[in-house]
């Protein structure tokens, strides 16, 4: 009897237990910790590359970087990295343990601990947020600003529109006149700006956050817009070439064996194609004997510069120089892609903006002059 009765209120808890979490549980539980902003950690790797060069171990390079940083949750993350890296943890699994660092940053780390020049890791890491933040800093300004005109401007054509035009219209009214031409023609685009205006709003508000929240919208979108318009292929492409060819030179010249290389620098371009590729040319070159080119080559989308240069790295044995030869190369390209593209969306969004602006003061001007003489023939 005693256990039967002990055993009903077990059953109840673990009953709760398994029950779901209500939806304010669920919003309150805390998520994934978010990753430190590109700046924050160009300081800290800047911080850490420095004092280990200066012979500093990583755990007292860590207590005296925090020492005093403004940032209280990189602060504290830090802490618990150097403790674990005291309790005997190896540096690069005491960074992941954080889940404050990604994928890309973890491994450059790892080799960098495995060929013994951390600081070196540190210190291409910082260059390498550096080039990071150059880049989307140039993208924001390519495609945010002009983006925030036209929204400004479309909002001003439906004031005029739902507002202006239809005060027009109603004095025109008030006096016995009858629109006719141009006038007619303003009110009825303003009849339908009217009707349509909060579905054509709420549906670019819905488009809007069904790009910025879902990975798989905007890889369709950029694979679209590369596919139709070959100066965005060019930029996109120099960009993710640049990043997994400057991770896998930094790798293989701090010892760092090819297909390790390549591997880990797959994960700096995750989100696209070239993840899955480089894994297979990885693989293929590291146990079919292939050579590297030649992997590259059957195996990945790269441009045929790439596998050309590998190739003659491969032959010549300077591999390393070849790699950062073609680092610096896409470089140049991106930043002169960068240009070009910055030069085209602007030369676009102001096209867009003055017909933006005469489609405001047609409709709204137009119809107030051509007013004029009914209403003075209709008070007459």
């Amino acid at each position: 009897m005693s256990n039967s009765t002990t055993s009903q209120p077990a059953a109840k808890a673990s009953q709760q237990q398994e029950k779901p979490k209500s939806l304010i549980e669920r919003l309150t539980t805390p998520g994934k910790p978010k990753a430190f902003k590109k700046k924050e950690l160009i300081d800290l790797f800047r911080g850490l590359g420095s004092m280990m060069r200066a012979q500093i171990n990583t755990a007292d390079s860590l207590k005296y970087f925090t020492h005093g940083l403004p940032n209280k949750s990189m602060a504290d993350t830090l802490n618990q990295v150097r403790e674990d890296i005291t309790n005997g943890i190896n540096v690069h699994e005491a960074f992941r343990r954080s889940g404050r660092f990604s994928e890309t940053i973890i491994g450059l780390i790892q080799a960098g601990s495995d060929a013994g020049k951390l600081d070196h890791a540190f210190q291409s890491l910082t260059q390498r947020l550096k080039t990071e933040m150059y880049f989307e800093k140039k993208l924001r300004k390519a495609t945010i600003t002009p983006c925030v005109i036209i929204c400004v401007l479309i909002g001003a054509f439906i004031v005029s529109q739902v507002k202006i035009v239809p005060q027009v219209e109603s004095m025109l009214a008030g006096v016995g006149g009858e629109p006719d031409g141009m006038t007619a023609l303003s009110f009825k685009v303003s009849h339908f700006t009217q009707n349509v205006w909060p579905l054509v709003v709420l549906s670019l508000i819905g488009v809007s956050l069904v790009i910025a929240r879902s990975m798989k919208v905007r890889n369709f979108l950029l694979g679209f817009g590369m596919a139709k318009w070959r100066l965005l292929r060019l930029l996109i492409m120099s960009i993710r070439q640049l990043t997994f060819l400057s991770t896998i030179k930094l790798l293989h010249s701090n010892g760092i064996n090819l297909a390790k290389s390549i591997r880990t620098a797959a994960n700096s371009v995750r989100t696209t194609p070239f993840y899955e590729e480089l894994r297979a040319a990885a693989d293929k070159y590291e146990h079919s004997g292939v050579p590297l080119s030649t992997a590259f080559a059957k195996y990945t989308s790269v441009d045929e510069q790439v596998t050309h240069m590998l190739a003659i790295g491969e032959k010549s044995a300077s591999l390393d120089a070849q790699l950062q030869m073609l680092s610096d190369m896409y470089e140049e390209e991106s930043e002169t892609h960068m240009e070009a593209f910055s030069a085209t969306v602007s030369f676009v969004v102001l096209i867009i903006a003055a017909c933006l602006i005469a489609a405001v003061f047609i409709g709204t001007f137009l119809p107030i002059f051509l007013m004029g003489p009914k209403m003075m023939e209709a008070v007459s």
